[in-house]
This record gives C-alpha cells, structure tokens and sequence, in this order.
C-alpha cells in the first residue's frame, strides 16, 4: 500500500476539493456531498515501479489517479506480462473489488510517478448508495471497461498481429483525449507488446516500418501517432501492413 501522505500542506482541503472538482466521475456531486467525499479522500504519492495493489490482495480502496500512470496488469506462473489497461489522471481503479468484495483481479503498478487520492471501502460504498447519480457513473464506468475488454478479445481472437497493434495505438490515443496534432504516447515498445500480446521484435519491426510511411515517429520512451486514419483503415481492414 502506498504510503499515505496527507500531512503534505499542498493538499489541504481547498486543494483537494478543486482537484475532485475536475475528476470527471465526482465532477458533478452536489458541494455537500463533494465536502463529504474530501473528508474520505487520502491523498498519497507512489513512486514508480511501486506496486499499488496486487491480485488477490482484498479489494480494501478505490484509487483515482491525480498525475502520473498506473499500469493494470497480470502475470503468468511462468513469468509472462500481460498489461490489461493503463490508468491516467482523471480516471479511477480498484472499483470492481471495492464494489462486489472480491479478491483484486489484477495488479496495479505505477507506472510513472503518481499522486493518487484512496478512498476507503467502509466510507465509499454508503457514500455512493446515497448518490444515485454517482451509482450511474460507476455504471457507466463498469459498462466502458466491458467494452474495452471486449474488444481486446475481439481483437486478439479476429485481428492479425498488425491490425492489433494499430488498434492498440488508436485506443491508447483516444483514450488519453489527446488533442489534434499531439498524439505522444508516453509508452515504450516493451509495453505495448504486454498489451497486444506480440514480441518486441515483431513491434520494432512493425513500428519502424510504420515509421518509414509517416505514420508513426518513434521517440525515447514514446510512440507518436502521426496518422490516424492510415492505421483506423488498417486495424479495419484486417491486412497486413507490411
């Protein structure tokens, strides 16, 4: 668990009030029930490489993320990664085994260096039975991450390995709300080869011939999407991009 840091004068109340203002899943509470969840909230900071929370750890917290990544993630006995979602600021984590009481499914490591707020389950779950209006965010928060497993599996079963990874990227950029003409993606080829399921061999060398077309620019740490609609056509298309 990371170490909690609401000493830290920076994250006063007034502070931490604004900040849960701007998230989107809390942005619309009534300012009495936003004072109310200030009180739950914790604010801690997590180094990264930290591990935040691990599979089959009792699902104890609700995280949302302030800055930084959080990379949701499970391993096989053998040693295998697979990365199943990264978590960005404005977004939350850990709601499944908060919500049913269930052991954590996956484990969460900063992926960067983060500020997180922790909401304990004991304070959120009466909290949330008395906002009907935040019940439907989770709602719809439950439904998204559905789809988007979903269509990973649609994805890994029906797509051949190039169409994956255009998929990947195009998700990770539409995901992140990136603005027209900035589509940096602050993940390494290691990585995204734990999310499509593909060697990093396979990955540089599709990569680096995307490069070759204009499509992607590759940075230290980085993957730029330089065009979006070359590798929306290719994802749908199912060829093989070579």
């Amino acid at each position: 668990m990371p170490q909690d840091k609401t000493g830290d004068p920076r994250h006063s109340s007034g502070n931490k009030l604004s900040v849960l203002r701007k998230h989107p899943i809390f942005a619309d509470l009534e300012p009495d029930a936003l004072d109310q969840l200030c009180r739950y909230a914790k604010h801690t900071t997590v180094k990264r490489g930290a591990t935040i929370a691990a599979k089959g750890d009792p699902g104890n917290n609700l995280f949302a993320v302030i800055t930084g990544t959080v990379k949701i993630s499970s391993s096989s006995p053998d040693g295998r990664n697979a990365i199943l979602n990264l978590i960005g600021p404005g977004e939350i984590f850990g709601e499944i085994a908060v919500l049913d009481g269930a052991p954590r499914s996956a484990d969460a490591t900063a992926n960067t260096n983060c500020e997180l707020y922790i909401i304990d389950r004991r304070d959120f779950l009466p909290f949330v039975k008395s906002q009907p209006a935040l019940a439907m965010k989770f709602i719809e928060l439950l439904c998204a991450r559905l789809r988007w497993t979903s269509q990973q599996v649609e994805q890994v079963i029906l797509q051949n390995l190039p169409g994956r990874l255009a998929s990947a990227l195009l998700g990770l950029t539409e995901e992140r709300k990136l603005d027209s003409g900035s589509g940096t993606l602050a993940i390494t080829q290691q990585e995204i080869s734990e999310m499509v399921g593909m060697t990093r061999e396979s990955i540089n060398k599709q990569l680096r011939a995307w490069a070759g077309r204009n499509w992607v620019r590759l940075e230290h740490g980085a993957i730029v999407v330089l065009d979006t609609d070359a590798l929306r056509e290719l994802a749908e298309s199912g060829l093989d991009g070579e």
